[in-house]
Order: C-alpha cells, then structure tokens, then sequence
C-alpha cells in the first residue's frame, strides 16, 4: 500500500470539489481545474470530513501501488492550485540578456540574433521583477504564476530550454533555486 497515497486530501474552506463520473473537478478563489483519475484507482469525496479519499482495490499489484500515490499527488495539486496557485522563479544570466512580456507573448532577448518568442498559455501570470540583467551580478529575473502545476512546469521547462545555463561563465536561463556547477576554462601555459 503506498504511504502518500493512503493520506486523505484536504479540502480547503473555499474550494468546492464534485466528482464526475472518473473525472473530479475543483473550483476555488483561483480557478476550476479537472483530473481524470485511474480507472484501476477509487476516488471517493467525504464532505462531511471536507477531504478526499483515494483507495487501491488491489494492494498487491506493483503498477496499481505507483497509480495510487500518484492519482492522490494529482489530486493534492489540484486543491492546492485553485486554493494558492503554484509559482516558479526564473532568472536570467548574461551581459544584454532581457526578457519582456508583449501581447501575450514573453520575449526573451538571449544573445541570439532575433529575439525569441514564446506565447503565454492561458491561465499563466508572467511578473516580471528586473527586466535586464545588470553585469554579472543582477540578473533579470521573472516569476511564473499558475493553477495547474503541470501547465507551468512545462512552460518553465520550455522557457530554460531556449539558453540553458553553460558551466564556463554561467550564462543562460535557470530556475532560481537551480545551481550549475562551474567548470574552470583552458589554462594557458607559459611558453617556456
């Protein structure tokens, strides 16, 4: 039996969660989302507890064991997305790098020849703290806001992949936790 999946999940004051045949559905100050669960997993709403309740018929199956702390993971985020939202913190890297947001779309200027454009799902905040970076020291940096966990992950994924980070001087785009290890460049020798 899987440890995460035998928590319940919670269901905040403010959000209202119903179920739909295999489908639940929440909606909250931010959003409605759905997840469409397993079939192999049983998904039962409690409102007199306000949580949510996922169960494995069959313990003994490997696949169905991994199904049921995942299917409860997806539904934890669901709850937690339309209650708080999920955020990444982005940061650029590199002289004349910048980033700007312009009709739906976010423009990243990452030493390429033309700037890159990448459109903004929707249901996606982009807050832009310093929009270019400042010598080696200030880089600029964005926060990415979302309900869906998935959504944004994915945005933040594509976004870091346009310049990722080079190990010599460290330039690129990275999440803001995220540490690169520096390699140190060629050592010239005296010629002696």
């Amino acid at each position: 039996m899987s440890r995460i999946g035998k928590k319940p999940v919670e269901i905040p004051q403010g959000v209202k969660v119903e179920q739909k045949g295999k489908a639940v559905q929440a909606t909250g100050p931010l959003g409605t989302l759905q997840v469409d669960c397993h079939p192999a997993i049983d998904v039962k709403i409690d409102t007199g507890a306000n949580q949510i309740l996922v169960s494995n018929p069959d313990a003994g199956d490997r696949e169905k064991k991994a199904l049921h702390g995942t299917m409860r993971s997806l539904l934890n985020n669901l709850v937690l997305g339309v209650s708080k939202g999920f955020e990444r913190q982005m940061q650029i890297f590199g002289t004349g790098y910048n980033v700007k947001e312009q009709g739906g779309k976010l423009v990243l200027q990452v030493g390429y020849c033309h700037p890159v454009e990448m459109k903004i799902p929707q249901g996606l905040k982009v807050d832009i703290k310093v929009p270019a970076t400042r010598g080696n020291d200030v880089p600029a940096s964005f926060i990415l806001t979302s309900p869906d966990k998935q959504q944004l992950g994915q945005f933040a994924a594509n976004v870091r992949k346009v310049r990722p980070p080079e190990p010599y001087k460290g330039k690129g785009i990275r999440y803001a936790d995220e540490v690169v290890r520096r390699k140190v460049g060629k050592a010239f020798a005296s010629g002696a």
